[in-house]
C-alpha cells in the first residue's frame, strides 16, 4: 500500500466538505474519484497534497504521517499535483515551465533524465521548446502540466480533472498517456474526473463520493457496472 487516508474531515470556514473520507492508494495503481459537483474530489486532492490542513483525520504515505505536511516537502517525498485547469506559467517557454517542475530535484544528471522522459512521453513539447505556454493549445498545456510535474519525480501523481475544456479526441490521447506513464514507469496516480466515463474507463479501482462521503468503492471494472453509478454518472447505459 503506497497511502491510506483514514477517517478525513476538512472544513472550509464553517462549512465541512469532507465527511470521515477513508481510502486506500495501492502502489502502481491508477485509483479513480468520481462523483458530482460539490462532492469533495477537489477538496480531497488539495488536502493530500498540503494545501488544506484537514480538522481531523490521519494521512499515511509509505508508513509516515505526512497529514498537514507543507505542500514543498511532499514534492520533495514524490508527490506532485497537476491542478485543475493546468495554471502553466503563460508567460514562461515551455522548458523554462518543465525546469521549475523540477525546482526540488538537486542532482543534475536525474533533471535531465527527468527531461528527456518528459519529452519522450509528450514529443509535442520537444517541439515548442521556446515557445510561450499561453500560446498552446488546451491539450498541449494539459500535457505541459502533466509534463511539469514529471519533472519533479514523483511517486504519486495527483491529477485534478485533466480532460477539463479538452476535446473528446484530445482527451483520450491524454488519457492514453497517463495510462502509459502508470504502466511503464509505474507512478501511482489518483485521479480526479468529472467525465466518470473515462475515469472508470482508465482506472483500476473507484472510489464513488457525494456530498464530501464515500457511498460506494470498488474495481473500476465493477464500479462502473453497478445501476446506481449508471443512473447518476453514465447515462442509461453502461461502458460495456
Amino acid at each position: 500500500m503506497l497511502m491510506r487516508i483514514s477517517h478525513l474531515y476538512v472544513r472550509y470556514g464553517s462549512v465541512r466538505a469532507l465527511h470521515g473520507v477513508s481510502l486506500e492508494v495501492n502502489e502502481g495503481e491508477i485509483l479513480s474519484i468520481i462523483g458530482a459537483n460539490g462532492a469533495g474530489k477537489t477538496t480531497l486532492l488539495k488536502t493530500i497534497s498540503g494545501l488544506l490542513r484537514p480538522e481531523s483525520g490521519d494521512i499515511d504515505y509509505r508508513g509516515r504521517n505526512i497529514t498537514g505536511e507543507r505542500p514543498d516537502r511532499l514534492v520533495r517525498m514524490g508527490i506532485c499535483t497537476v491542478p485543475e485547469g493546468r495554471r502553466v506559467f503563460p508567460n514562461l517557454s515551455v522548458k523554462e515551465n518543465l525546469e521549475l517542475g523540477a525546482y526540488t530535484v538537486s542532482r543534475r544528471r536525474l533533471r535531465q533524465q527527468l527531461f528527456d522522459l518528459t519529452l519522450h512521453t509528450f514529443p509535442k513539447l520537444k517541439e515548442r521548446l521556446s515557445q510561450d505556454a499561453g500560446t498552446l493549445s488546451g491539450g498541449e498545456q494539459q500535457m505541459l502540466a502533466v509534463g511539469r510535474a514529471l519533472m519533479g519525480n514523483p511517486q504519486l501523481l495527483l491529477l485534478d480533472e485533466p480532460s477539463m475544456g479538452l476535446s473528446p479526441i484530445i482527451t483520450k490521447e491524454i488519457f492514453s498517456l497517463i495510462r502509459s506513464i502508470n504502466a511503464e514507469k509505474g507512478i501511482s496516480v489518483i485521479l480526479v474526473e468529472q467525465n466518470a466515463h473515462i475515469a472508470l474507463e482508465h482506472s483500476h479501482r473507484t472510489y464513488v463520493l457525494e456530498t464530501g462521503r464515500v457511498v460506494m468503492e470498488g474495481l473500476s471494472d465493477v464500479v462502473k457496472q453497478d445501476p446506481a453509478v449508471i443512473e447518476a454518472y453514465l447515462g442509461c447505459e453502461s461502458l460495456e
